[in-house]
């Protein structure tokens, strides 16, 4: 706990009263906690991988970014002429050498508000994660009170996380390939009414359990809601292997951000990301 407090005062982490604006290359830093942060076939994953871990999309739709898109919404994990995709490169180390230590899959990424940047991060973290030629990624949409996956990525489908959600389809039907290897999206693309109650039904639960445990090389990133807004979050977070804290500089007062860290199991928290500061590229606190 003490090494997120210095990073936070290193940060300088302000309250503000106003809707500041931030700029699109704003570095990411992360801290991660020294103390805490095979292959199978997986019944409604119809994905063939070969020994360079190289993936076949058979019945998965691939959807192709727009990348003019992607730069608009600051997804930059995909371009490595963009030196923002760095600072994701290094936190996806980071958080993969904690993670195969503790042999965790499963990932929360979660804010103490809206408008922290959670799902920008949750989705370049997945995508450096599935730059990783022994990796492949995951990312599921379960902020279903307020969905953006889709949105930063520009996807629409037919059929996603709702459907399934409602037994209108299956898993293998809302995974969508968006032109990356290595990398599926299961996109929601509507709100969820009764978000906690749905949340905590033996549904999700069954599925957490599915995309943890039949597929061992697959990280699963989970965009969560905001702690402090609802109880979405402390529903699911139980059921994941380890939390990713985002933090948006000048966003959350202090108390916000102490009384999210209450919330949040300690033995699993991998550290928090500061996210929209302008801070030098090299600025990694420990």
């Amino acid at each position: 706990m003490e090494k997120i407090k210095d990073a936070l005062a290193k940060a300088k982490i302000e309250n503000t009263e106003s809707k500041a604006q931030f700029k699109t290359e704003a570095r990411v830093s992360s801290t991660l906690s020294q103390s805490v942060v095979s292959q199978k076939d997986i019944k409604g994953f119809p994905n063939t991988e070969n020994e360079l871990g190289m993936i076949n999309y058979l019945n998965t739709p691939v959807i192709k970014l727009d990348s003019a898109h992607l730069e608009k919404n600051r997804i930059v994990a995909q371009s490595k002429s963009d030196v923002n995709s760095y600072s994701f490169d290094s936190l996806r180390t980071q958080i993969l050498q904690k993670m195969e230590e503790n042999n965790w899959r499963t990932i929360a990424v979660v804010s103490p508000t809206p408008q922290s940047g959670k799902t920008l991060v949750s989705i370049n973290l997945a995508i450096s994660i599935a730059q990783q030629p022994q990796k492949t990624a995951i990312l599921v949409d379960f902020d279903l009170r307020r969905p953006k996956v889709a949105t930063y990525l520009g996807i629409h489908t037919e059929k996603s996380m709702n459907d399934y959600l409602q037994d209108k389809a299956q898993l293998k039907d809302v995974m969508i390939n968006p032109g990356i290897d290595r990398l599926v999206i299961v996109p929601t693309m509507k709100p969820v009414s009764k978000s906690a109650e749905t949340l905590s039904s033996k549904k999700v639960t069954n599925l957490i359990t599915d995309l943890r445990e039949r597929y061992n090389s697959r990280i699963v990133i989970f965009d969560c809601p905001p702690v402090l807004n609802s109880d979405d979050a402390m529903v699911l977070l139980p059921q994941v292997d380890c939390i990713l804290l985002v933090i948006a500089n000048g966003m959350s007062t202090q108390s916000e951000i102490e009384e999210t860290l209450h919330h949040l199991p300690k033995d699993n928290l991998l550290g928090i990301v500061l996210n929209k500061a302008e801070i030098e590229s090299k600025a990694y606190y420990y």
